[in-house]
C-alpha cells in the first residue's frame, strides 16, 4: 500500500468571509472547518501524515485551542508564508521519508467523502497525478469592465478545480525546487506540476464538494454534511466533544 502525506493549506486571510474568527477556523456544526477536513484523511491506514498549515501571526491561538486535537490525531503544523506556495514548501519540508504521495487538500473543504479520497489517491497511485474536479455545466460568458457582455464562451472540456491534488512527491518535490523558472501566473499545485511537464489526471468530484468562502457557506456546508453518508470516525476526533464545551460554554441541546 502507497503512503500519502496530507497538507491542509489554512494560512490565508480570509478576507471574504468577514468574520471575527477566520474561515477555517469557524465552527461548523460543533467542531472547527479545519477539523472537519482533517478528519477525513487521520484515520485513513494509507495516510502516514497530516500537515495543516497556518499563518504565523495564528499559531499561538491555534496550539492553545486545537492542542488537544494535534496531538490526539497527531497532526503537524507547518508555518504559512507570504504567499500559497511558500506555505506548502514549508510543509512539504516536514513531511515524512515513506510518504511516497502528497495531498494538498483546502482546509476550508470539509464535504469531501471517503469515495471521492479513494478514487483519487488510485489514480494518482497509478498515473503520479490526479485531482478533483466537476465539468462545467452552466452557460459561460465573457465580459467588459463594465459587466457588459462581450462573448458566450463554450463550456466543452473545462471542469472546475477542487481538491485533493495528489502527486508523486518526488514530482512535487522537484516542481517546488524550480517554481521560480515555471512561472509566476501559476495558480495552483496542478498547475505548477503541469508546467513541470508532468500530465495530471481529471477524476470526477461532485458539487457539494465546497469551498468555504464567506459566512453564507457554512449553513449550505451544514446542510451537505448532514445530506452525506457518516464517515468512519477518526481515533477520539475530538477529544473534548463539541467544541462550544471545550471552550467553556453552553452544551448544544
Amino acid at each position: 500500500m502507497a503512503k500519502f502525506a496530507v497538507i491542509l493549506p489554512a494560512a490565508g486571510s480570509s478576507s471574504r468571509f468577514r468574520d471575527k474568527e477566520k474561515k477555517p477556523f469557524a465552527n461548523l456544526d460543533g467542531r472547527a472547518v479545519w477539523l472537519r477536513s482533517a478528519e477525513l484523511f487521520v484515520s485513513r491506514p494509507d495516510v502516514c501524515q497530516t500537515v495543516v498549515v497556518v499563518a504565523p501571526s495564528d499559531l499561538e491561538m491555534f496550539r492553545r485551542r486545537y492542542g488537544a486535537n494535534l496531538a490526539f490525531l497527531e497532526v503537524k503544523i507547518a508555518e504559512g508564508g507570504k504567499e500559497r506556495f511558500e506555505s506548502i514548501a514549508n510543509a512539504l519540508a516536514l513531511v515524512k521519508p515513506e510518504a511516497e504521495f502528497i495531498a494538498v487538500h483546502d482546509a476550508v473543504r470539509p464535504c469531501l467523502t471517503e469515495m471521492m479520497v479513494d478514487a483519487v489517491f488510485a489514480r494518482a497511485e497509478k498515473t503520479g497525478a490526479a485531482m478533483l474536479a466537476v465539468p462545467v455545466t452552466d452557460t459561460l460568458k465573457q465580459a467588459d469592465d463594465k459587466q457588459q457582455v462581450t462573448a458566450t464562451v463554450s463550456r466543452k472540456g473545462l471542469w472546475l478545480a477542487q481538491t485533493p491534488q495528489v502527486f508523486r512527491r518526488d514530482w512535487l518535490v522537484e516542481a517546488y525546487a524550480k517554481r521560480a523558472e515555471l512561472g509566476q501566473d501559476i495558480t495552483d499545485d496542478a498547475q505548477l506540476i503541469e508546467a513541470a511537464g508532468h500530465t495530471v489526471q481529471l477524476v470526477e468530484g461532485a458539487t457539494t464538494n465546497i469551498k468555504i468562502t464567506t459566512r453564507g457557506d457554512l449553513p449550505l456546508a451544514e446542510a451537505i454534511l448532514k445530506s452525506l453518508p457518516k464517515p468512519k470516525p477518526a481515533t477520539a476526533a475530538h477529544p473534548f466533544g463539541d467544541e462550544e464545551q471545550m471552550w467553556g460554554g453552553r452544551p448544544k441541546k
